[in-house]
């Protein structure tokens, strides 16, 4: 990643790599019940950990754990009948972020920018931060692939696969694996020398929710 290294924004950056698991009861937006974030930053030529944070996420009262969701993740309606609100958790997590500037990194990344959005009263640092899409970049550097599930790119790059996979913080380790990897793939291939050609690649800016319309007033009433 030498290219990389080279640009001041890009060494300049904490890349944020993050991952919810959620709920996705009908009719309305996927409710979060565990978060994850591992921070990197460039040092000696490669990213390292900065920090990183967990939390599992109580659901609302009337967005039942269903036996699907309990198979996919192993949360129970018990497990998270402890846990802290998505208020607060959002709010704690935003909070760490304070020393700009910041990319967020997700598989499938418009999946965590829908899940931030819906609870950007509570983490407006989160909710206005760029994000890098690891499976666009992949379609970037490994053309012909076939398939970009996060489990795909990790059997091609020989990661091994969690045995909690779909649980967060596991899911995020390895995207941050993977995400190293497509770095070092990309500079190698002359697709990247700077900040601005992974966010060409790659980027998405920030989900906004657009607001339901006023309904004027009927002139009968």
């Amino acid at each position: 990643m030498d290219r990389l290294m080279q640009d001041s924004r890009f060494t300049g950056t904490t890349f944020v790599v993050i991952d919810f698991e959620g709920l996705t009861p009908a009719g309305r937006p996927a409710e979060p019940i565990e978060v994850a974030a591992l921070a990197l930053r460039a040092d000696g030529g490669r990213l390292v950990e900065v920090g990183r944070f967990e939390s599992l996420i109580r659901p609302p009262a009337d967005v039942p754990v269903t036996a699907f969701d309990t198979a996919q993740t192993g949360i129970t309606a018990q497990i998270l009948a402890a846990a802290p609100a998505a208020a607060e958790v959002m709010a704690r997590l935003d909070a760490r972020l304070s020393v700009p500037a910041y990319r967020l990194v997700a598989h499938h990344a418009s999946t965590e920018a829908g899940m931030i959005a819906h609870q950007a009263a509570h983490c407006p640092t989160l909710a206005s931060t760029p994000l890098l899409d690891t499976e666009r970049l992949a379609k970037a550097v490994l053309p012909g692939l076939g398939t970009y599930r996060l489990d795909n790119l990790l059997g091609y790059y020989g990661i091994p696969r969690p045995a909690d996979r779909h649980r967060a913080m596991p899911d995020v380790e390895v995207t941050a694996q993977v995400l190293a990897r497509l770095l070092a793939d990309g500079c190698a291939a002359g697709r990247w020398r700077t900040l601005l050609d992974l966010d060409a690649a790659a980027g998405l800016q920030p989900k906004r929710l657009t607001p339901e319309p006023v309904l004027e007033q009927s002139a009968l009433f």
